[in-house]
């Protein structure tokens, strides 16, 4: 009753939004040979640097954010007015052309005295050819961001979870990178707005609100769909096996999934798969040498020193690292997750 009470005044205040101007450029989601040389353009926010959207633009978040060197991340996403998304279980929403998700990396340095930064913003916009990637680099005054065809390098401190200072040299990829992991059977796609990743409470400005309700009383998808939300890699009271699959899935699986562009390596670890030797159990890998570190198998139940898994997330060499980009840091809490998860194994 009260999920049904939050739905109907929330469709009460978009009835009201609706009759006000929309300030999102429309124009520059359809034609991407003509983006903009700068993030303001698009007219998203109606405060950039405090990252307040537009009307029509919404806030959403993930059950298990991607790990890029310890950045908050705040996503948004527009979809053309009267329009709905279509949807398939344990797959990416599928968001109609002109449909626009909007990601902003930044150091909010929320346990600390350093002011917060905005590094860059990726857009993903739903073409009449497909997806598009788009990355903006945040200037120094924090006031606009500047399209970064070949990426940037961004030197930079930042206040950890514990409170600690790190220096971090982030990297803003180059739009063919975007491709690395944004590709499935050589089309582009989303990875993160699955109906099972976003299965949790946000609080939005109208008071808090289950995502999907969220956006069944934006009229976008229906209110029941047969998806359970997935468990998160952070939460101690789920069990070790869900955390560390849940981890590996948005880490690794859009990668290491059939049809990504770790294809040919065997090893999959999206989530639905069950195969235990295709998870890594006792798997040797396609080519072995120095990414291997010299070890026999994938996963060696009980033995993560013997992992290959564990060693190639342990190295900051970009010959060995995994992932191999859109870090410069070790994942130092992912490691501790999948170290334990080998060693119970």
């Amino acid at each position: 009753m009260k999920l049904f009470k939050q739905s109907f005044l929330l469709v009460i205040s978009l009835v009201f939004f609706a009759s006000q101007a929309h300030a999102v450029n429309t124009s520059n989601l359809v034609n991407y040979t003509k983006a903009p040389m700068f993030l303001s353009e698009f007219g998203f926010f109606k405060d950039m640097q405090n990252q307040i959207p537009s009307e029509g633009v919404h806030p959403y978040s993930l059950v298990n954010p991607l790990f890029s060197d310890q950045t908050d991340k705040l996503r948004f996403v527009y979809v053309p007015e009267g329009k709905r998304l279509g949807y398939v279980k344990d797959k990416v929403f599928i968001f109609p052309v002109g449909s626009t998700l909007i990601k902003t990396f930044a150091y909010l340095n929320i346990n600390g005295s350093m002011e917060q930064q905005l590094l860059e913003t990726r857009l993903l916009i739903n073409t009449d050819e497909g997806w598009k990637a788009i990355s903006y680099v945040w200037n120094e005054d924090q006031t606009d961001a500047k399209r970064a065809i070949a990426g940037a390098t961004i030197p930079t401190t930042f206040i950890d979870s514990t409170g600690n200072t790190k220096n971090v040299r982030y990297r803003a990829p180059n739009q063919n990178q975007c491709k690395e992991c944004h590709q499935i059977n050589k089309v582009m796609t989303p990875i993160g707005p699955k109906a099972r990743n976003m299965n949790k409470t946000l609080n939005y400005q109208s008071g808090e609100m289950n995502q999907l309700i969220y956006w069944a009383a934006l009229g976008w998808i229906d209110e029941k769909l047969d998806s359970k939300p997935m468990a998160s890699y952070e939460d101690v009271n789920a069990s070790l096996d869900d955390r560390a699959r849940s981890y590996l899935d948005i880490n690794c699986g859009h990668c290491h999934i059939p049809g990504g562009s770790a294809d040919t390596t065997g090893l999959y670890l999206n989530l639905t798969e069950k195969d235990q030797e295709q998870i890594g159990i006792y798997k040797k890998p396609v080519a072995a040498g120095r990414a291997s570190g010299n070890l026999k198998y994938s996963i060696v139940p009980g033995h993560s020193d013997e992992s290959i898994m564990l060693f190639r997330m342990e190295s900051l060499d970009p010959g060995i690292m995994m992932p191999e980009s859109g870090r410069a840091l070790a994942d130092e809490a992912g490691i501790k997750l999948i170290k334990e998860w080998i060693d119970k194994l």
